[in-house]
């Protein structure tokens, strides 16, 4: 008789967690997943999924008005926050039956309810039962941070709340200068609602290309989106018509809500992990080797957690590979360069490798291509947002380090721009292939003379 009752037991229903479930099963190994929320994890249920419906519906505004300029006549339109909510609610529904699905047809058994470790191979449910393991996965994602060091913070929301507000808010701060709080403001710009921006960076989107964030920057503010920069949040007041916002610069904002989005922790608290000897990072975080085990052998780790780059196709990934190295017989490394990434702004973001900034950083000989222009879906509506196309170069052998959008279907053609710069192509690569016209990425392959060139002197 097996000393273990299962090959392996996954903590956390989440992309990771139930990829890695998944495969595991196919590859004959006896799993059990445990989840105490819903399954589907954070994209699903209260991320990437309903965060994008929400800015579809904040879109139409937009297109609304632009309708005029091609013949239409719109008449007057009326936007109703509970029946998106529903709709939303549906779609969410839908999404984490078919998770739930695939992992009973995988033959993987779910419980849903808290496991916490008992010691390396052992972990213990809510209701008392405990399992021993062979391998244990942590695939527990991460959770909104809320600054107990904020006074008024219990007034204010994150983006876990803003999916089920009751009602719109007519006018709404949002703390934070990321990817969760630009995407925020768009969608409430878009829906209505007076939106301010505080951040305490002198930009938004660290980490992101420079030049493509200010640009984002000035085309939000154009849309409405106020901006109160270099300013950090002192108190969040309860008052008789709503909330009121003090930052440490002396502005004051009077709001219906305040959210908060600086940020995500780890869900690593509570979990036992100190019983069973797992060693965190400073932020809580599993560390992990390439392999995503931990220093603890039969202990592994997969996506926001372990804190490496937290987007859902990375931690669907890591729990692919982790499953076919432990249980398929076939080590597989995942490799966490050049990743492609969008931020739903609007207007949107489409990236992949390099900024300018890391790129001049790393390397002696550096070519920039940029372009600026008007999209041609913008002209007869009369809109005067502009879209930016730019490609970092090592001029040294010609290879594509980066390439960065902001526009209208810039997440798509990252997508393809991902798997060209993976390849590792070149510059001529992109000037050999063929445009397709009328369209905006035909800009991408017909860049012909650097914008700048930069050289770093001996």
């Amino acid at each position: 008789m097996s000393e273990f009752d299962v090959d392996l037991f996954v903590i956390g229903a989440g992309s990771g967690g139930v990829r890695a479930a998944r495969i595991a099963a196919q590859h004959g190994a006896r799993v059990m997943v445990a989840e105490e929320d819903r399954v589907g994890g954070t994209c699903v249920i209260r991320g990437c999924v309903p965060k994008k419906l929400l800015v579809y519906a904040s879109q139409f505004s937009e297109h609304f008005e632009d309708a005029a300029g091609y013949g239409w006549t719109v008449g007057e339109t009326d936007f109703d926050w509970p029946t998106l909510i529903a709709a939303k609610d549906r779609e969410i529904d839908r999404l984490s039956e078919i998770y739930i699905r695939n992992l009973e047809r995988s033959g993987a058994t779910l419980i849903r309810q808290r496991a916490e470790f008992e010691d390396a191979h052992t972990v213990r449910l809510a209701d008392g039962r405990s399992v021993r393991a062979r391998v244990v996965l942590i695939a527990t994602g991460a959770r909104a941070y809320r600054d107990p060091a904020l006074p008024g913070a219990e007034h204010a929301i994150t983006s876990n709340e803003a999916f089920h507000l009751a009602e719109l808010p007519k006018r709404i701060v949002i703390v934070g200068g990321g990817y969760i709080a630009v995407e925020f403001a768009g969608i409430f710009n878009g829906l209505g609602a007076e939106v301010t921006l505080v951040h305490r960076g002198a930009s938004i989107l660290r980490g992101f290309d420079g030049e493509v964030a200010r640009m984002l920057a000035d085309e939000m503010a154009a849309k409405g989106v106020r901006f109160l920069l270099g300013e950090t949040p002192a108190k969040i007041e309860k008052t008789a018509e709503g909330l009121t916002l003090v930052t440490d610069k002396g502005s004051v904002c009077a709001v219906d809500q305040v959210m908060l989005a600086t940020g995500r922790r780890p869900n690593t608290d509570g979990l036992g992990l100190d019983k069973a000897g797992v060693a965190l990072d400073g932020a809580g975080a599993v560390i992990v080797d390439a392999a995503s085990q931990s220093n603890v052998p039969s202990i592994y780790a997969v996506g926001d957690v372990t804190n490496r780059i937290n987007l859902t196709p990375v931690a669907i990934r890591e729990g692919h590979a982790f499953a076919d190295t432990v249980f398929g017989g076939r080590p597989v490394t995942v490799d966490h360069s050049d990743v492609p990434t969008a931020v739903f702004s609007q207007p949107e973001i489409g990236t992949v490798g390099l900024t300018e900034e890391k790129a001049l950083a790393l390397y002696d000989s550096v070519d920039v291509y940029r372009t600026r222009f008007r999209p041609m879906k913008h002209i007869l509506a009369g809109r005067d947002e502009r879209m930016l196309m730019k490609l970092v170069v090592d001029a040294e052998t010609d290879r594509v380090l980066g390439a960065h959008i902001l526009g209208p279907d810039a997440g798509e053609m990252a997508q393809l721009l991902g798997i060209a710069v993976k390849m590792r192509a070149k510059k001529a690569d992109f000037d050999a292939t063929m445009a397709v016209h009328p369209t905006a990425a035909e800009e991408l392959v017909t860049l012909r003379e650097p914008s700048e060139r930069h050289r770093k002197r001996a």
